[in-house]
């Protein structure tokens, strides 16, 4: 059930989540969380158990991620990812600073994040900072939601791009 439930979730679950939608005590839901994690790990599947504070969700293995492309379109167009991008490695970013990097399309872009989750927005002054959410960290698998560890990651993606080209 625990398996089914990550499986159909649209978004991220929380352990009590899955004990309140399928009756299972925490226990249970705890150890099969672990075993499905261990399972996909095991046999080096294409989906990933991830787990990003305490939240969650079966999404494609990093290095799978290239594979997408050929079968799916994008979820976003190709100048949100980059303001998406831009934010992830340099934040926190003040959006007057991002403006001035991508321009006045930036606050479209962020307006957009925002309201997909990905992005949250904090007034400081007249300005706003941004920062990824964990729901950044769990849709593109980075596995950690620390920022040291997305700025690395988003390099890693990179240089692997770079390799393929």
């Amino acid at each position: 059930m625990v398996e089914a439930a990550l499986f159909a979730a649209t978004e991220s679950l929380r352990v009590a989540d899955i004990v309140s939608r399928t009756g299972l005590d925490e226990a249970s839901v705890r150890y099969a969380l672990k075993d499905l994690k261990m399972e996909y790990d095991m046999r080096d599947s294409a989906i990933i158990i991830s787990d990003a504070g305490g939240e969650y969700r079966m999404v494609l293995r990093p290095d799978c991620k290239k594979f997408t492309g050929l079968f799916a379109r994008p979820d976003m167009p190709a100048g949100v990812m980059r303001t998406l991008s831009t934010i992830a490695y340099n934040q926190p970013v003040m959006q007057s600073k991002l403006v001035a990097v991508r321009g006045p399309r930036a606050y479209d872009d962020v307006h957009t994040l925002v309201d997909m989750g990905l992005v949250h927005a904090r007034p400081v002054g007249q300005s706003k900072e941004l920062t990824t959410t964990p729901k950044f960290s769990e849709q593109f698998g980075v596995g950690s939601t620390k920022k040291a560890d997305i700025k690395k990651w988003i390099e890693e993606q990179a240089k692997a791009q770079k390799d393929q080209s």
